[in-house]
């Protein structure tokens, strides 16, 4: 433990950063499963066309090509459109936080998609019929109806890409960003003493992934709590 002083504001920090990118990342994640799944359920050609093609680009390609493609790709263009309005500009790029947060949430996002398709085509028809016979319109009929339905559904294995949110978010240290297997590698080499520094990383993340367990194990709870039958 004499190997760790001092560097436990470095891994706490660290911490706080990998929880901010699963936080953000969490939320992109959501809408890239939603609109995906929106498109996939179209009518629309293009855009279910579009859909499949994310999904099987995204689900298709190694995660960390996924984090450098977004990260200097974004840089690429970028610096291309600034130069356009000022040729001096020699490199425009984004903070490693939100290339990462966006990268990953693109392709656990990828899953979501089939995940939210399958937990909308599982909503009881009997349910959007009965909506409609109360008066509720389209947009009604979808908040009110089939989002509380097809969330029961998705938990359970919307709770396995909240599981591959958190681990992903290590991948985000090979561009830059001050996480935690970014601080490891530095506390390794300052003291020589990989086993210890990378073995508090497993430790912090297996923290991480008992909270989001424990809390979709709480969630699955309160969704399927009215069709519990009485004893």
């Amino acid at each position: 433990m004499d190997a760790l002083s001092g560097w436990w504001d470095d891994y706490f920090w660290a911490s706080v950063t990998v929880a901010q990118v699963f936080v953000c990342s969490l939320v992109f994640m959501v809408v890239f499963g939603l609109l995906g799944a929106a498109a996939k359920q179209s009518e629309n050609a293009l855009a279910n066309n579009l859909a499949n093609a994310y999904t099987v680009f995204f689900r298709g390609t190694p995660e960390i090509l996924v984090v450098l493609l977004i990260y200097f790709g974004s840089a690429v263009t970028l610096t291309g459109i600034a130069r356009l309005f000022d040729p001096s500009i020699r490199f425009v790029d984004i903070p490693p936080f939100w290339a990462g947060t966006i990268a990953i949430a693109l392709v656990v996002g990828s899953y979501a998609t089939e995940t939210f398709r399958g937990a909308f085509n599982g909503v009881n028809p009997g349910s959007i019929e009965a909506a409609r016979a109360l008066g509720m319109n389209k947009v009604q009929t979808f908040f009110y109806i089939r989002i509380p339905e097809m969330w029961r559904l998705a938990l359970p294995p919307f709770g396995n890409h909240m599981l591959s949110l958190i681990k992903d978010t290590a991948l985000i240290s090979i561009i830059g960003l001050n996480e935690m297997l970014f601080v490891a590698k530095q506390a390794t080499s300052t003291t020589g003493k990989p086993f210890t520094m990378y073995i508090v990383v497993g430790l912090i993340y297996l923290a991480f992934s008992s909270v989001i367990t424990f809390s979709v194990m709480i969630l699955e709870n309160i969704a399927n709590r009215h069709t519990r039958r009485a004893p």
